[in-house]
């Protein structure tokens, strides 16, 4: 069972978990900024925030000084104590995990890797719990109450089931259940893109932005939608796939049990395996095809627009339907991006309906221990979005 933690931050009402979200994506800022921000009252932000002080989260900054004539007294800014508390966030992927600690901005103190020499259960979570137990020593262990895990597939955060992860061969594990037998830390797990987007929407790209989505090309495509603030999860989970939408009719099989995903055309399995079968070698690596299509192999090259298209489509349904403010690129696939990019953008400007052409694209490349910040981005939300509240 998770251990238990003294003075936990007092979420207590709607309006303290308003106040203080907007203190630790937005600070430091004045009373009187979150009080227009966040349409409260002055009364009801200063409420709000005198028991997170109390308890260590948040700080009075020191004044600045009246900025124009008749503004009233100094305003304080309130800033979060980043170290008040430390949060553990673990990637799994096929072939190992990647864990964090970070602070609460989620910014990274620690971080260590750990192979994988199975997907059974009980050998991951054991490899998880050694891993957590590498990383929390000192005082981030005496700080230390939650753990987030990124998985990638059909994951319950709400009940912790691992519903359905293809690359792990699980379905119904109840993985967060045994993490906390294991480690002794509150464990929410959360698909892996959607563990990213909330990193983006707390402390990157989505900070300020009512609607956004994100978009991992890599191992597999994936999404996840922000709208007006919140992460859309679906009636029954699952939201926001782009990587399972049909973009060609009689396409190649998808491991969902569809024909024509966009996952089956351009993830990077489904990429080196055109590859292959055009260059007439089944042993070519994915870093030569693509030194050779850099290099100028049209036919190589023609396996990658493809790939190019098959996104492009996929992203312009997602802003047709979903009409977000900008969409963020990302996951290991970027780094060859330069291969897709002139072919997405192409695609994407001619099915865009309309203005929603005019949404942005940012590409971030990001290393896979960003992945594990998102899982510790989800842990520190779960704490201060009590599900109470």
């Amino acid at each position: 069972m998770p251990r238990s933690a003294p003075a936990r931050a007092p979420i207590t009402s709607p309006a303290a978990a308003t106040v203080f979200t907007t203190v630790l994506t937005e600070g430091p800022v004045s009373r009187v900024d979150v009080a227009r921000r966040t349409g409260l009252s002055s009364a009801a932000v200063t409420k709000a925030a005198r028991p997170f002080i109390e308890a260590g989260y948040l700080e009075e900054l020191a004044s600045e000084g009246r900025t124009t004539p008749g503004a009233g007294r100094p305003a304080n800014p309130l800033a979060i104590r980043p170290d008040r508390e430390y949060f553990v966030g673990v990637k799994i992927t096929g072939d190992d995990l990647i864990g964090v600690v970070t602070d609460l901005r989620a910014d990274v103190r620690a971080s260590a890797h750990h192979a994988l020499t199975s997907h059974d259960v009980e050998h991951v979570v054991g490899a998880l719990a050694d891993l957590v137990g590498e990383l929390l020593t000192g005082d981030l262990r005496d700080r230390a109450y939650c753990l987030g895990v990124a998985v990638s597939g059909d994951v319950d955060r709400a009940s912790g089931v691992v519903r359905y992860s293809p690359f792990l061969g699980w379905r119904d594990v109840p993985l967060a259940s045994l993490l906390e037998d294991a480690t002794g830390l509150t464990a929410t797990l959360e698909n892996d893109v959607k563990a990213l987007a909330v990193a983006e929407q707390w402390f990157g790209e989505g900070v300020g932005a009512s609607s956004f989505a994100l978009v991992t090309v890599g191992t597999g495509i994936g999404s996840a939608l922000v709208v007006n603030g919140d992460l859309v999860r679906g009636a029954h989970g699952v939201a926001g796939e782009i990587g399972h939408v049909p973009v060609a009719d009689g396409g190649p099989a998808c491991h969902c049990g569809g024909q024509g995903c966009v996952e089956a055309i351009a993830s990077t399995e489904a990429i080196l395996t055109l590859a292959r079968e055009v260059s007439g070698e089944p042993a070519l690596s994915m870093e030569d095809a693509v030194t050779r299509a850099r290099g100028g192999d049209e036919p190589l090259r023609e396996v990658f627009a493809g790939a190019g298209h098959a996104i492009g489509l996929g992203l312009a349904a997602l802003v047709n339907l979903f009409g977000p403010e900008r969409v963020v690129v990302s996951g290991e696939g970027v780094a060859t991006y330069d291969l897709f990019e002139d072919q997405i953008r192409r695609t994407f400007a001619v099915q865009a309906f309309g203005s929603a052409a005019r949404c942005g694209l940012v590409i971030r490349p990001l290393p896979f221990e960003e992945w594990a910040r998102g899982a510790a981005a989800v842990a520190i939300q779960s704490l201060f979005v009590a599900e109470s509240v």
